[in-house]
């Protein structure tokens, strides 16, 4: 791209990572090269079988999967989770500049900020060196300002109401 500009989905509402799989899903369309990663997540999703059928301009790059929430895992699971989000960023962000992608997404990278999976700093410092024609979109609740000073789109979404409170869970091809 000619200019790569920064997106921040965030909120405490649904949509966040869908958002960021659509704008993904545009730019492939145009013959774009998407790169995805997910932090936090354990892969079982409807956007990924989709995704993989997209063909090589969407390129999805896993982790170990996440099972369960950070603050359920045992202290060796939390630094196992810590070190393999590390590693992984440094992996994806470099790739996205070796490879010369045109869209970056670091689905729920607020998330490991915020918990201190994958330190601010290295992001921030990513963000402000990052080729000039290179997109990236960031996910997840409450960035820090840091972040947000950083972006050039920050959009919220806000839940109003969601099934969860009326005790209806995940639904496959809906929420997974």
């Amino acid at each position: 791209m000619e200019i790569g500009l920064i997106h921040i989905y965030c909120g405490d509402g649904k949509g966040k990572t869908t958002a960021a799989m659509g704008l993904g899903i545009r730019a492939a369309g145009r013959d774009k090269k998407v790169l995805l990663t997910q932090f936090l997540k354990d892969y079982d999703t409807g956007e990924l079988i989709s995704i993989e059928k997209l063909g090589e301009n969407f390129c999805v790059v896993k982790g170990e999967p996440v099972r369960k929430f950070f603050k359920f895992m045992s202290e060796d699971e939390q630094i196992h989770t810590k070190n393999e989000h590390e590693k992984r960023f440094k992996e994806v962000t470099q790739k996205s500049i070796d490879e010369n992608y045109d869209l970056l997404i670091l689905d729920e990278i607020i998330a490991s900020t915020n918990l201190e999976l994958i330190f601010l700093d290295n992001v921030v410092e990513f963000l402000e060196n990052k080729p000039k024609g290179l997109e990236v979109v960031l996910t997840g609740r409450n960035p820090n300002e840091k972040l947000v000073e950083l972006a050039d789109y920050v959009s919220e979404i806000r839940a109003i109401k969601h099934p969860y409170e009326k005790g209806i869970t995940s639904r496959v091809g809906i929420e997974k």
